[in-house]
This record gives C-alpha cells, sequence and structure tokens, in this order.
C-alpha cells in the first residue's frame, strides 16, 4: 500500500502524518548549503522520511502545553504552549499573547521535521552507526573497551536545538510531570 502523506494544517487532524509537506522541505532545502540527499530523493522518499520524521519527533519530545483537540493524531497543534520570544515579563500576569496560536504548527517544528527528513535520507537514525560506544581496542590479548554514554541520539543536535524552546526530551532522565491544581 502505498504511503498517504496528509500534513497537519493546524485544525487538529485525526489522520494527520506528517508536521511538513514536500513543498515545505523543497523550500527549507532551497537555500540550504548541504540539500543534496533531499535534492536528490524521488517525492515518495521525500515523503516517507517526513512521515518518519514526524513520528520520531512525537516520540522523542514531550511539548509543553496539551493537545488542541483530543482527537488529533500528533502533539501539534498544542493550546497553552509559551511562546519563548513573546513570553512574560518580569512581574507582569501570564495573557494570551504570550502563547503560541492553538490552531498552527510552529514553523521551528515543521523546520526541525524537514531537516531530520534529509537525515534520515542519508541514514537509519534509530539504529547504532558501526563502532558506537568503542572507547579503546588492543591488540596484545585482543580486546575492546566500550562506553555506555557514547550514543549517538536519533533527533540531530540541529533538530534539538529548533525544537528545544517548545518542550524536553523524554530521554536522558528529564521528566515532566504534570500538575494539577485542584
Amino acid at each position: 500500500m502505498a504511503l498517504t502523506l496528509i500534513k497537519e494544517d493546524g485544525t487538529g487532524k485525526a489522520d494527520a502524518n506528517s508536521y511538513a509537506s514536500v513543498a515545505d522541505g523543497d523550500a527549507y532545502f532551497d537555500g540550504h548549503l548541504y540539500a543534496s540527499q533531499w535534492t536528490a530523493a524521488t517525492t515518495a522518499n521525500k515523503e516517507k522520511a517526513l512521515v518518519f520524521a514526524t513520528r520520531l519527533i512525537d516520540a522523542e519530545r514531550q511539548f509543553k502545553g496539551v493537545k488542541s483537540t483530543e482527537t488529533q493524531a500528533l502533539q501539534w497543534p498544542r493550546a497553552n504552549c509559551p511562546d519563548p520570544d513573546r513570553g512574560k515579563a518580569e512581574g507582569r500576569m501570564q495573557n494570551a499573547e504570550c502563547y503560541l496560536a492553538s490552531d498552527q504548527v510552529p514553523s521551528a517544528v515543521v523546520k526541525a521535521t524537514c531537516e531530520l527528513a534529509k537525515e534520515l535520507l542519508l541514514q537509519d537514525r534509530t539504529t547504532a552507526p558501526p563502532g558506537e560506544g568503542v572507547i579503546a581496542t588492543w591488540t596484545d590479548t585482543t580486546g575492546t573497551k566500550y562506553s555506555k554514554t557514547d550514543k549517538r541520539p536519533v533527533l540531530s543536535y540541529l533538530v534539538q536545538s529548533l525544537l528545544a524552546k517548545y518542550g524536553v526530551s523524554v530521554r536522558r532522565g528529564n521528566s515532566v510531570v504534570r500538575l494539577v491544581r485542584t
């Protein structure tokens, strides 16, 4: 069965599977220095990469706020997600202007999806690369020393940076606890 990319348009679609379309990716990579993996890919592979990138972003990040609708398939759009670029000033009450629009996917999320899709066209970031964790090898009687901390993140550092102001990673000991005032 062929994949059908369904872009989240901000309405909280129950069947959306991507934060970005191929047209979004083409526009993003139009001025990108390292776009060759994207521009060389077929439209079908670009769509698959965008859908997989969206799945990984939703699996690896916990975003602030709450889903805008109960039936939406993806984490975005979100209500009550603070906008750090329009955040509250010291001593000022937080108001609606301090939050992202609850009927949009932030451009940083679209860009992060495109960036991760390009990286996925190059390699599978969900598998360990050859040599991951190796600190040292020796040949006197042969041996290898491993490090548990030498792991490539599923989301690249650029993708993590693009998403950082809207939430946290679900890995590396980061915890999200939802407090409810009663």
